[in-house]
């Protein structure tokens, strides 16, 4: 009954065809903030990236920063120097998700 269902049916192909990375919204002044403060505290930094995952009020973000600064610290280590360069904007969030990486340099 399944397959015979499915092969009956005309689904519209077009609709999965589309790309699935539709552009994305510009970021918020929060999020320009942070990737700001990191920037400016991780200089070297290769990649930074900061996004609310609240649903846009501003009370929680997921951050990824990808320097040559973690080289040889733990994750533990890595995540607190994040902390340290955002201590003054957590105190106002509600949660903060950190994803650090040092970067391949092959």
């Amino acid at each position: 009954m399944f397959r015979k269902f499915f092969l009956n049916r005309q689904f519209p192909v077009g609709r999965w065809l589309r790309p699935y990375c539709e552009a994305s919204p510009p970021p918020s002044e929060a999020e320009q903030q942070l990737v700001g403060i990191l920037k400016e505290k991780f200089p070297t930094a290769s990649h930074v990236e900061v996004t609310d995952i609240s649903g846009g009020c501003g009370a929680m973000f997921e951050v990824l920063v990808e320097a040559d600064s973690f080289q040889g610290k733990r994750m533990v280590a890595q995540h607190k120097m994040v902390t340290e360069a955002l201590k003054e904007q957590i105190k106002d969030m509600h949660g903060l998700r950190i994803t650090t990486k040092v970067p391949d340099n092959s």
